[in-house]
């Protein structure tokens, strides 16, 4: 099975169980998850389509780096 991202779950959840996320999301403007603390707290409740929403990125962007990295996606 390939690697699924699922837009869904926290970004706490998604970056605990694979670690490339992160990278991925500090690449589209998300450079705050790379900061101490940041996954742990913020990231316990923000998903990926809200946090798009309060930095105003476009969710095809972000589902279009994810598809280019191999990841499938579940929403």
């Amino acid at each position: 099975m390939g690697k699924v991202i699922d837009f869904r779950k926290t970004v706490y959840e998604l970056c605990s169980s694979d670690l490339e996320v992160i990278e991925v999301m500090a690449e589209l403007g998300f450079e705050q998850i790379t900061q101490p603390g940041m996954l742990q707290s913020a990231g316990r409740f923000m998903t990926i389509p809200k946090g798009a929403r309060l930095k105003k990125l476009d969710m095809d962007v972000i589902k279009r780096a994810f598809l280019d990295r191999g990841y499938s996606i579940e929403e």
